[in-house]
């Protein structure tokens, strides 16, 4: 358990994904999969996808306008920009950059972090660290993530599963002590790391290099596998969390979990024993979202009503290169 006179917390929250609504049914025109395979599989129903030409930059800058906006804040207050994308635009200029320019947050630094499906919450940890050493600071973070580019289409058992949009975060020094963030918990298991790759694009193999095969340059998933240390990685990290803070899952008000897969989340949430009322999901919707899962749920959660004043939130994720965080909260 850490102590500090300092906390963070998310002041306000925006979210923005594409117009283009890629269903079950239009999918089954794509690839051979059905309806019912991907519901039963997945949960997934439908998920929003880039149209041609359209940039993940451009959903990046409308949902932190949006958090602006809601915090009351000038891009200028803004002391630096944290964005956590496996997708970005471009190498360079990274995504954070982008966001810089389309806000106007001419006083902040900013930069990108790849850390897959757990991005969102390295991302706060980091703001974290940050507002208690600089209690006036205000920290943008954004999970902005375009993973239909990065899909093979004729692979049923990835192309059904991903989506693309933007969440973004404000996050301050908390008006009350007993408020904010309470603690975190982040890892990676680096022994996993073959079982969920996307190989092309890094610099081990030049662009379109022969030895590397096409199917490289798409993710590659391993699922059975990723599913069981997904699950069992997600429970440890919730249940150290709250054994260290001294709480229980009776505690908790709200988990919020990445939204990879139902079938993950329904175990987790059977294994740590919390009822289905107290677990946000919204995979139905949007499909796996990697680092904007959390903060697109976390802003619908707000949205419905579920994230109320002094409730107690734990998000969890797990992803690629098997990263995997935790935060506890009391909003």
């Amino acid at each position: 358990m850490r102590s500090s006179s300092i906390k963070s917390t998310i002041l306000s929250m925006g979210i923005s994904v594409p117009s283009k609504v890629l269903t079950n049914i239009e999918l089954e025109k794509i690839v051979n999969t059905s309806d019912s395979w991907i519901t039963e599989r997945t949960g997934i129903k439908k998920r929003h996808i880039l149209k041609d030409g359209e940039l993940i930059s451009s959903h990046a800058i409308k949902a932190s306008k949006e958090a602006l906006e809601r915090a009351k804040l000038s891009p200028k207050e803004i002391n630096l920009i944290i964005c956590a994308t496996l997708t970005p635009d471009y190498l360079m200029p990274s995504l954070g950059i982008l966001i810089q320019e389309g806000v106007g947050a001419i006083n902040a630094g900013a930069f990108d972090l790849s850390a897959t499906c757990s991005g969102f919450l390295y991302a706060l940890s980091i703001a974290d660290q940050f507002i208690k050493n600089n209690p006036n600071w205000k920290i943008l973070i954004v999970g902005a993530e375009a993973l239909s580019r990065k899909i093979n289409w004729e692979d049923r058992s990835t192309c059904v599963l991903f989506g693309d949009g933007a969440g973004a975060v404000v996050v301050g020094k908390s008006s009350s002590p007993d408020k904010g963030i309470i603690d975190f918990i982040l890892g990676s298991s680096s022994d996993n790391w073959s079982l969920l790759t996307l190989k092309g694009g890094g610099s081990c193999f030049a662009p379109f290099d022969k030895r590397l095969p096409p199917e490289d340059y798409f993710i590659k998933m391993q699922g059975r596998e990723v599913f069981k240390v997904a699950v069992k990685t997600m429970e440890r990290v919730a249940l150290n969390l709250l054994e260290r803070n001294g709480l229980t899952t009776q505690d908790l008000d709200l988990l919020v979990p990445h939204q990879a897969n139902l079938r993950i989340i329904d175990f987790l949430r059977e294994r740590l024993k919390i009822p289905s009322e107290k677990v946000y999901v919204n995979i139905q919707k949007y499909g796996n979202t990697s680092a904007a899962s959390i903060p697109i749920a976390l802003y619908e959660a707000q949205e419905e009503g579920k994230l109320k004043d002094g409730i107690l939130t734990l998000s969890v994720a797990f992803g690629g290169s098997f990263t995997f965080g935790g935060v506890l909260m009391r909003w």
